[in-house]
């Protein structure tokens, strides 16, 4: 039993496959005390240092097989680092040691809805290779009629940018008025292909939800921003679709698994939306508190803005011309000996003679 060497470096999260190819063809790799090669395998007991320090693996086919499902809201990012720093959809996995989760297939900032993690490399790719064909379905809201024409081309096929792109299936579930619902296949996963689709016959998708990928339905008792993970059956049927042997290590096992089933059984209380719709409704926030503010000052200036501004310059800015004959215009005239012994701000002189008071004492303190 071995497993390609820069396959189990980057499962060990060192990074991905190429660059540890690059590192294996830079001599910074040995096995059993010699350098390695790229392309070379590796067996279980076998030393594998790289730049001299000792990296601890695993055959992949001796790792436990697990496979979380992810309820992933608006303002998420499927990536594992953001130069703007948003939040991303790994923020809230939970951690796992001497491996890394893979994410299944995308969804763009503003879509939610069904995200599957994995440590198995293998069946992440073969779950989102277009070979396998393996299904996604999708609730989609969108602005604007679509008439039966349209409903044809779509299940047809359009041309994009990128090549040619159809629904499996299209039906209607729901929405009245110019927002309807409605839930789409696709069996690809481009990069935003149920929105160019619609895009393509003139219509705005204004949300989109992911509630299937493959053999795995996004749960009722799963909130927005929440993950559980998938027991050995759930697994089983995933890895079948796309003709995968299953493992004898698979699935949830001791607290995961009584965690899951609790969850089932009394569901977690449901987050408000995500991270675009909180933003939204701080702003929102923000100007209902400066309203009030506004109003205040119109009620206490009922004739408006512009009146109370005219009123001013005939009244308030008009009684300001006498204080130039008052103490404002006074200043100017101070006496040259201002701050010594001036009329302004004069003290009394003091008497020398006279018995000084110790210091610290008040009228008004009081002794404790």
């Amino acid at each position: 039993m071995s497993e390609k060497l820069q396959k189990v470096l980057a499962r060990v999260g060192l990074g991905s496959r190429r660059y540890m190819e690059e590192v294996i063809a830079a001599g910074r790799v040995s096995v059993n005390g010699r350098v390695a090669q790229v392309g070379e395998r590796i067996e279980p007991g076998d030393e594998l240092r790289i730049d001299g320090r000792k990296v601890q693996f695993q055959i992949e086919d001796e790792i436990r097989r697990r496979v979380l499902i992810y309820y992933k809201p608006e303002g998420e990012i499927c990536s594992r680092n953001d130069p703007e720093q948003r939040p991303t959809v790994f923020d809230k996995l939970p951690s796992i040691t001497n491996d890394r989760w893979v994410m299944v297939g995308r969804l763009d900032i503003n879509s939610t809805g069904l995200l599957l993690f994995t440590n198995d490399g293998e069946l992440a790719n073969r779950l989102m290779h277009p070979s396998n064909e393996i299904e996604r379905e999708y609730a989609v809201r969108v602005m604007g009629e679509v008439t039966p024409q349209i409903r044809n081309n779509m299940l047809r096929g359009v041309v994009l940018d990128d090549g040619p792109a159809k629904f499996e299936s299209f039906s209607e579930i729901g929405g009245d008025g110019i927002n309807r619902w409605y839930q789409v296949v696709v069996k690809e996963g481009r990069n935003r292909e149920v929105r160019r689709i619609f895009e393509s016959q003139g219509l705005k998708v204004s949300r989109l939800l992911r509630t299937r990928y493959g053999t795995v339905i996004l749960p009722r008792e799963l909130r927005t921003g929440r993950w559980m993970e998938l027991d050995r059956a759930d697994i089983d049927n995933l890895t079948k679709s796309v003709e995968l042997k299953p493992r004898q290590g698979t699935g949830l096992f001791g607290m995961a698994k009584r965690r899951t089933e609790r969850m089932q059984e009394k569901p977690m209380a449901a987050r408000r939306g995500g991270f675009l719709r909180q933003q939204r409704r701080d702003n929102e926030d923000e100007g209902q508190q400066a309203k009030p503010a506004f109003n205040r000052e119109r009620r206490e200036n009922p004739n408006g803005h512009t009146h109370r501004r005219q009123d001013n310059a005939q009244t308030g800015y008009a009684q300001r011309e006498p204080r130039q004959n008052s103490g404002y215009a006074q200043r100017d005239s101070r006496p040259e000996n201002f701050g010594n012994k001036g009329s302004y701000g004069q003290r009394d002189t003091r008497d020398e003679q006279a018995p000084r008071k110790p210091f610290g004492v008040n009228k008004g303190f009081k002794k404790f």
